[in-house]
């Protein structure tokens, strides 16, 4: 088992195994996804994600949001899981290959870091509105949008849980 494989402990790693991971994937020809977002209460909409971002490469790595980055983009009182625990859980699906939790408020220092060769969005993108879509181009990678339609979210199913 090569060196990257080795020394990480868990589908969790730092972003230099992470380097290491990918550099070793690509000697071995393979084609590597991303993908990113909060999990914040995983749900069938990110496990659909998920599979279809690992449908678009061999071996697909997941950026996940800090704690403090959740708060930012989704308010006062979440995330409801702290990034340890988000973190283990999306890296327990089947998809998943490898999990990074990053800090910054966008993806776009991850992306630069691994250089995926496809970046995958949900489908409330397009591929135009994808918000790190010239990150992506600028080292000569491409962006999918994947997953069903954006029918499932944590807010909705907070507020069916409020109302029961």
């Amino acid at each position: 088992m090569s060196a990257p494989f080795r020394r990480a402990t868990s589908k969790i790693a730092t972003v230099d195994v992470l380097k290491e991971v990918c550099a070793e994937a690509r000697r071995a020809g393979k084609t590597i996804a991303f993908a990113n977002g909060c999990f914040d209460l995983l749900h069938v909409g990110h496990v659909r994600y998920l599979q279809g971002a690992r449908a678009e490469g061999d071996v697909l790595i997941v950026g996940v949001n800090a704690d403090a980055s959740v708060k930012k983009l989704k308010g006062e009182g979440r995330p409801l899981q702290n990034e340890q625990d988000r973190a283990l859980l999306v890296a327990a699906l089947h998809a998943v290959d490898w999990v990074a939790v990053f800090s910054e408020d966008t993806v776009e220092n991850l992306l630069k870091a691994l250089q995926p060769d496809v970046h995958c969005k949900g489908t409330d993108y397009t591929v135009d509105t994808v918000p790190e879509r010239d990150v992506v181009k600028s080292y000569g990678g491409r962006v999918a949008i994947v997953g069903d339609p954006k029918d499932h979210n944590t807010s909705t199913l907070l507020a069916r849980l409020a109302t029961r």
